[in-house]
């Protein structure tokens, strides 16, 4: 799974924009992507919600559980 994000980072993000500036371009240029991945990307089999938002849902559906035992 690592090597699969591994190389979707590298195609969408290092090899797209060569040559690059400086190191401190691809370091921002990370921090964006990751960002993005982790936080705004849409997950089709979540409901094409961000998995930030996923993770919230699955927060509050525990703690409604909690409530209802």
């Amino acid at each position: 799974m690592a090597e699969m994000v591994n190389g979707l980072f590298k195609a969408e993000v290092i090899y797209r924009h060569v040559p690059w500036r400086s190191f401190e371009a691809v370091e921002y240029a990370t921090l964006k992507w990751v960002d993005w991945f982790n936080n705004r990307r849409l997950q089709e089999p979540g409901g094409n919600i961000p998995p930030a938002d996923a993770e919230a849902n699955f927060y509050a559906a525990l703690e409604r559980s909690d409530v209802a035992a």
